[in-house]
């Protein structure tokens, strides 16, 4: 029997990777996780050529490579050297290619899972967090990169069967991490209630709650849609 799965996302500061970390734990379904964030560093899973392209730039000092997708309100100065633009263009073009595989490529792990009885509990969503950059049709205009990514997580892409929304206030955020700003936490709160009408099923959860009772709700959302699924109960060990 193929099972399904479950994507946990939220903003930053919201404990997808703690949640879920203790889901994979402590759930009493067979359940495998996958890292479906941007952050190569947090990967369970990876390309080689992924691996090699993190390791040189590594190597050559470069930033880590966990930015997620550009903000396309940020603009970027094109060069008047038709050779740097065209060596732009070619490192771009073979970045989208790199990211489109590395995202089939956990696709394809995920169906293998699947089909071996497991529920696949995702860490975020590749679908989830490029939803504002690549896939929203607003008036900022997107790169033609971004247009054919946004395109094929639109129409191509497996949607999870579940999203589980970890929400809380942009001041809990922010203070938790202190990264970005509230104002822009709060941009990326309402960007995730977007996807609500996107995905199959989609449920909410107050993340200002203490972690116990995030993860308590959290569990019992899933064990619920596992039921609907198998019409077999299951509950949390000493629930």
């Amino acid at each position: 029997m193929k099972m399904f799965t479950v994507a946990v996302i939220g903003p930053d500061g919201a404990g997808k990777t703690t949640i879920t970390q203790r889901l994979l734990a402590t759930l009493p379904i067979p359940v495998k996780y996958v890292y479906m964030g941007v952050n190569p560093d947090s990967s369970n899973l990876m390309l080689p050529t992924t691996r090699l392209i993190h390791k040189v730039k590594r190597l050559a000092g470069a930033p880590p490579d966990n930015r997620g997708p550009r903000d396309p309100r940020r603009t970027r100065t094109r060069s008047r050297n038709p050779v740097k633009n065209a060596l732009k263009t070619a490192k771009s073009s073979l970045t989208l290619l790199n990211r489109m595989a590395e995202e089939w490529f956990r696709q394809a792990v995920t169906w293998y899972y699947q089909y071996r009885g497991y529920v696949v509990l995702f860490d975020r969503h590749f679908f989830s967090d490029y939803y504002t950059y690549d896939i929203s049709t607003t008036d900022t205009p997107r790169t033609i990169n971004q247009r054919i990514h946004g395109w094929m997580l639109k129409h191509l892409y497996p949607k999870p069967d579940l999203v589980v929304y970890l929400d809380a206030p942009g001041e809990v955020l922010f203070a938790r991490k202190g990264e970005g700003t509230v104002e822009l936490l709060e941009e990326r709160r309402k960007a995730y209630m977007e996807l609500e009408p996107l995905v199959p099923h989609f449920a909410v959860v107050d993340a200002s709650q203490r972690e116990d009772d995030v993860f308590q709700q959290v569990s019992q959302i899933i064990l619920e849609f596992y039921a609907a699924r198998t019409h077999r109960l299951e509950k949390l060990p000493n629930a």
